[in-house]
């Protein structure tokens, strides 16, 4: 084979090289930049990980409420320490009673008193619009005689005064204070439940429903004639 033969060979031969060594170098960037379809994007395993910061159970130190006789389940401790217990002007109903919903001044209390209801009841009683789980506190010295859940009135706590002459009706409680039960004394803003929507009470509009009753000879607690608690708490 003559000279120039052969370095026409050897010249191809370079140039074939080459080319492979581009088409190999080609083929391991695609290789090495090309995701894995098989593999997940970063976006869905950030939203896995969410899924299970979700889902994660509750700690194991978080212990269900404790039933004990004559308070349901549904009672707790207060989150924070409630107002000062605002004081209701002299009337002349003869008990001393202070506005049963911790910091609810007189000026924020409504006569709804004879508000009418559903089926051509009365209201025979006022609504003391509050947050949900303000402090509802005892209006007076007494007795805790009933803890009653209803329909209309949810969660419910019936409270004689001293001298068995009144009874206090709370409804619409969101719970009752921690260890409360019937037939235990209370004294005038003691800490007795928390405000709420139990009951038939709009979602939204969280109140208590305060009612003054004056007991029958037989001190039923489900009877007696109600009286209207807003000039007793407003003083009027």
């Amino acid at each position: 084979m003559s000279r120039t033969a052969e370095y026409a060979r050897l010249a191809a031969g370079g140039v074939i090289g080459v080319i492979l060594i581009v088409y190999a170098a080609i083929f391991l960037t695609r290789t090495a930049t090309t995701p894995d379809p098989s593999a997940p994007s970063p976006e869905i395993t950030a939203i896995a990980a969410q899924r299970l910061d979700a889902t994660e159970p509750p700690s194991a130190d978080v212990a269900a409420p404790e039933s004990r006789a004559g308070a349901p389940a549904n009672s707790r401790q207060p989150a924070a320490p409630a107002a000062a217990p605002v004081a209701a002007p002299p009337s002349d109903f003869p008990r001393p009673l202070i506005i049963p919903v911790s910091g609810v001044p007189t000026g924020m209390l409504s006569d709804n008193y004879d508000d009418p209801r559903s089926g051509g009841r009365e209201h025979r009683a006022i609504d003391i619009m509050a947050e949900r789980g303000t402090p509802v506190l005892a209006a007076d010295d007494g007795t805790i005689v009933k803890l009653f859940d209803s329909n209309r009135g949810g969660l419910t706590i019936y409270q004689f005064d001293p001298t068995e002459t009144y009874s206090y009706y709370y409804a619409h409680l969101d719970a009752y204070a921690d260890a409360l039960e019937e037939g235990q004394s209370v004294e005038r803003g003691d800490l007795i439940g928390y405000v709420g929507t139990s009951g038939n009470a709009p979602d939204s509009a969280p109140h208590l429903h305060f009612q003054i009753s004056e007991l029958d000879e037989d001190k039923s607690w489900w009877l007696g004639e109600p009286m209207n608690p807003f000039p007793i708490l407003a003083g009027q």
